[in-house]
């Protein structure tokens, strides 16, 4: 079950009667324990999936593109996501401002990302670095992909300032964060998820949750998320889709989730590719009914962080609309974004008359 995640599909929905089949053991799915049994009844498989793997970003600018020409800074442009994101801005056709924000240590070092070179600046003089930028740039939007521990500082930093931002950056107080931004009435668009298919995916979860509960009561779950090494904690996108399931009737425990973590794990058992070992995650979730006659299979699968990437340069686009429309000043999160319609590959959704105008 484990090794079609990379194989299967992109979208799967399958209701078929199964010859006696075995489905996996302990061994495949290690502190999971799944027991090995015999399937003799009619089976019912229900598997959407949704692979998603790193594409190159097609270069989409065309000699019209000065009309959503959007100023943007990058802060943690040193780290994979955010050189991930300069690299998506530059095919969408917007302005990466040569400026960073970083730590300490990181501060006077010039990055190199794609055509850019990018100058970072330190906490110290994070202030009145970014009232320049905006008086140079008053059209500015502020991309944070930095640190947990850098999250309400440089949130208080936006606000105090005024420049409108997208946060995907996890972690810190995240009560602190919104209430920060909500006192402060400025543009936002803050979600931990930037992945709008995943998005669209816990959305639909998540209203499947609200209107059907209980309707997997007595099903048991099992769910197995792959993430790289570094990622030592459990996935926010699968804490949030197991509460759907919980909502549905479903007893489950996060603590019975199995972290895979071993990259050769990943490659034997999980199907990830070697050159995605850094940067991937790989979700499943497979429900079975209490006589065994049933199941349920939910998979996602991303390697690289081009749809993050990709997610926060329409969250970049669909913030500016906003400052451009007047539209009000409050936090925005990914659905808001989803709801607008501003996905890439539909450029000319994108280009409105005089958005790099703040109003």
């Amino acid at each position: 079950m484990a090794k079609s995640m990379v194989n299967a599909p992109a979208s799967c929905i399958s209701v078929q009667p199964h010859k006696p089949t075995l489905l996996p053991a302990t061994r495949g799915f290690g502190s999971v324990h799944l027991k090995q049994r015999a399937v003799k009844k009619m089976t019912m498989t229900m598997t959407p999936k949704m692979s998603i793997s790193a594409v190159p970003v097609e270069n989409t600018a065309t000699s019209n593109t000065s009309m959503f020409d959007i100023p943007i800074m990058v802060n943690g442009c040193s780290g994979k996501m955010g050189k991930a994101i300069i690299s998506a801005a530059e095919s969408a056709g917007l302005n990466v401002v040569r400026v960073s924000f970083g730590s300490a240590q990181e501060a006077g070092q010039t990055v190199q990302v794609g055509t850019k070179e990018v100058l970072v600046h330190g906490p110290s003089d994070r202030e009145s670095t970014l009232e320049s930028l905006l008086v140079k740039y008053p059209d500015l939007i502020v991309v944070d992909f930095t640190v947990p521990s850098a999250v309400n500082d440089n949130a208080e930093l936006y606000c105090r300032v005024g420049v409108p931002f997208v946060m995907g950056t996890t972690g810190g107080d995240r009560d602190l964060l919104y209430k920060t931004v909500q006192d402060s009435k400025v543009y936002a668009v803050i979600s931990p998820q930037m992945g709008k298919q995943v998005v669209a995916f816990l959305a639909t979860m998540e209203i499947m949750a609200e209107q059907f509960p209980g309707a997997f009561s007595g099903y048991s779950l099992q769910v197995m998320e792959s993430h790289q090494a570094s990622k030592l904690d459990t996935s926010g996108t699968a804490k949030a889709v197991i509460s759907c399931f919980q909502k549905l009737g479903v007893s489950f425990d996060m603590d019975q989730v199995q972290l895979i973590r071993d990259p050769q794990q990943q490659v034997e058992m999980v199907g990830v590719p070697e050159e995605h070992l850094s940067g991937h995650a790989f979700h499943l979730y497979h429900l079975t009914s209490p006589d065994q006659t049933v199941s349920f299979e939910f998979q996602h699968n991303v390697c690289g962080r081009s749809i993050y990437a990709e997610g926060t340069v329409d969250a970049v686009i669909f913030l500016a609309k906003k400052v451009y429309l007047k539209a009000d000043k409050r936090i925005y999160d990914m659905r808001d974004v989803l709801r607008e319609g501003l996905f890439k590959g539909r450029q000319t959704d994108l280009r409105y008359e005089g958005c790099t105008a703040r109003g």
